[in-house]
């Protein structure tokens, strides 16, 4: 099955609980800095008996778990927003981590009230619709669906956003940032799909063959689309989060793909072979005149050095200069 954002988990467990009648929280880390073990965005939901999500893990979670069973407790409990600070020496808010970097963790208890939004969240990220979450003290917790036509430009408005307080506010994009376009469906396709499920990128897979068994197999994408190769411009949209792996099944389709992407702007774009393929790739795109700069931003051959010989293998050392790519982007280095 295709992967789910990664907080869905957490919104399940908090829609069941307030349809339930059970107390529940939600813990959000809403500003990260340095090697912060907890990264913004990252979620839990709390009840006296079960747990969903991460805010970092070690002991400054188990506190963060217990605190917030405690306030559970409490008549009216109050939402509660604190930084952590992972060093030793730090004179106050020491998380109890030793990474050096720093996180503000809010916990914010959620009311019956609440249980609409919540709702609202749930079924978006299910359905693999848009919208975002917005908290803060003066108007609470809320989603708003993004409505159809009114998409923002890719990159126009921030996954997160953070305004400190008082008063504070939070505001992040729901579901999936990175955005993945396999080109090609074959069995190094197939096989990234799978890894990729685990990462937190929505996968798109293309390919110009009807009938393609690792194409049909792919149970792991989001989406799968036949295509003619000279379309795939309009398949495969622009954007500072957006990743293309570009694995037809041979020379001159990748070259045929490279044209039509080549003059986009992507977080990444990068063909798989040989080294001597890609450069012969980057030789005839130039031969057309694709400018120094262009050819230059194309990656290949793709996926960390770590000598892969199979299918799988090989969607490892991609995946993992994937993860490089995503974390330098973040400023996590």
């Amino acid at each position: 099955m295709p992967a789910t954002p990664r907080d869905l988990p957490v919104w399940a467990l908090a829609a069941a609980s307030l349809r339930a009648g059970t107390p529940v929280a939600l813990l959000c880390v809403v500003r990260s800095e340095g090697s912060s073990p907890g990264r913004q965005g990252f979620k839990m939901a709390i009840t006296p008996d079960a747990v969903a999500g991460s805010v970092g893990g070690g002991i400054m979670e188990h506190k963060w778990v217990e605190l917030a069973r405690q306030q559970l407790r409490e008549t009216d409990p109050a939402p509660l927003l604190r930084p952590q600070i992972h060093r030793r020496e730090a004179p106050a808010d020491r998380s109890g981590m030793m990474c050096s970097g720093e996180q503000d963790v809010l916990l914010w208890p959620l009311a019956p009230a609440d249980l609409t939004a919540v709702d609202a969240i749930e079924k978006a990220m299910t359905r693999g619709t848009s919208g975002a979450l917005q908290l803060s003290v003066a108007r609470g917790l809320q989603f708003h669906p993004e409505k159809p036509g009114l998409a923002s430009p890719a990159g126009a408005v921030p996954f997160y956003f953070y305004q400190p307080g008082p008063p504070w506010s939070y505001r992040e994009q729901m579901g999936f940032r990175e955005r993945l376009t396999i080109v090609g469906g074959g069995h190094v396709s197939l096989a990234l799909s799978r890894v990729l499920a685990t990462l937190d990128f929505h996968v798109t897979v293309l390919d110009d063959r009807a009938d393609l068994p690792t194409f049909d197999a792919n149970e792991f994408a989001h989406l799968r689309r036949i295509i003619r190769y000279e379309d795939v411009a309009r398949e495969v949209p622009a954007g500072p989060n957006h990743y293309v792996v570009v694995m037809t099944v041979g020379y001159r389709t990748d070259a045929v793909v490279l044209r039509h992407l080549l003059p986009r702007a992507y977080r990444y774009l990068g063909v798989m072979g040989s080294a001597a393929k890609v450069a012969e790739l980057r030789r005839g795109l130039a031969e057309e005149g694709f400018s120094e700069q262009a050819v230059a931003k194309l990656r290949g051959p793709i996926g960390l050095p770590i000598s892969s010989q199979t299918p799988e293998e090989i969607a490892i050392s991609i995946a993992a200069e994937l993860i490089q790519v995503r974390h330098a982007a973040l400023g996590a280095g």
